[in-house]
């Protein structure tokens, strides 16, 4: 018999952690997943795998040190999924403070923690596609230069960056994920493709008449969440070390999703959506694009979710949804 697997997930209640749970547990983990708390039950992504028993919930925060310490001597992870964050770009320039102290500190502190008292765990950190932010010279790769242009985007970099130093100072087994944009029907309804899709759905059902957005110019490279928690896993199996970007090679405008969507609803956008400058960033990042060649050769990780088909599966997903909310409702 091996060792047992232990993996901690910080942010299990969020899109990728949720998808990231079920992988591991299908894999036969003991999975430790983290949340913060909140007045309100926020555990929906994760409810059907609510009573699997090698499923376990803990309080945790990113800003509060005493809790990792105590939560990684308690049960000694394998390996660490750093994923918890403020991760809304826009609420960036609203709470820059908080954002900043728990991307950048938070990462940080959990280093910290795991040098001091599981220094043979293997660590993943959830760095960011923002982190290229405005600069030019696309398509990005592992040694793209870091551009950021939000406070969420700085912090990420800091991050990224303590990631490379204690790998090299203290010889730790951690590696950063760049993930570039990824999305599911589990993406936070905040989001603008999620904002779309959930959108989309209400007008089919006439409960709502418009749809209010920012810059439908801004370029991501998007990808299905799904595939992405996969390279995850697969960057901790490695016997040594190294930060990935993780993409799809195609970027495309906000304007193309919401086209696919309302295509999918049958639905004319020039009806229903309309542009509020209030909702445009300070600083914008014009054009994201990764290059995720290294994952592909040395991982053999590829995307297998195309971007016209995630829009369908969103759009689908919140249509039997808000379908199944306003059944219940009468």
């Amino acid at each position: 018999m091996g060792k047992e697997r232990v993996a901690l997930i910080t942010g299990i209640t969020g899109q990728d952690g949720s998808y990231l749970a079920e992988l591991l547990l299908s894999k036969q983990y003991k999975v430790v997943g983290c949340k913060r708390r909140t007045s309100t039950i926020c555990t929906e992504r994760i409810d059907h795998i609510y009573e699997d028993p090698n499923l376990i919930l803990e309080y945790f925060d990113l800003n509060d040190s005493s809790c990792m310490w105590k939560l990684l001597s308690k049960h000694k992870p394998t390996e660490i999924y750093n994923l918890a964050a403020q991760s809304h770009v826009r609420v960036s320039f609203d709470v820059p403070e908080n954002t900043v102290d728990g991307v950048a500190l938070g990462t940080l502190r959990l280093l910290e923690a795991m040098r001091h008292i599981v220094p043979n765990a293997r660590f993943y950190q959830a760095s960011s596609s923002e982190m290229f932010g405005d600069n030019p010279e696309y398509p990005f790769d592992e040694h793209s230069r870091l551009m950021p242009a939000s406070p969420y985007a700085c912090a990420k970099v800091f991050a990224h960056n303590l990631i490379r130093n204690y790998r090299e100072s203290y010889g730790l087994h951690v590696s950063s994920g760049i993930l570039f944009n990824h999305e599911s029907p589990r993406r936070g309804e905040t989001f603008v493709t999620r904002k779309i899709t959930l959108a989309a759905a209400r007008i089919k059902l006439g409960l709502q008449d418009k749809l209010y957005l920012g810059n439908l110019e801004a370029h991501r490279d998007w990808g299905y969440a799904a595939d992405y928690v996969k390279a995850m896993w697969l960057m901790l199996q490695q016997d040594h070390p190294e930060d990935y970007v993780i993409s799809t090679g195609e970027t495309h405008t906000v304007e193309e999703f919401l086209h696919h969507v309302f295509d999918a609803a049958n639905l004319d956008p020039q009806k229903y959506v309309e542009t509020d400058e209030r909702l445009f960033r300070p600083h914008e990042v014009p054009y994201l694009l990764g290059d995720s060649t290294k994952a592909q050769e040395k991982l053999g990780w590829e995307p297998k979710t195309k971007f016209k088909k995630l829009a369908e599966l969103m759009y689908n997903s919140d249509y039997e949804k808000v379908k199944g909310e306003t059944n219940e409702t009468f």
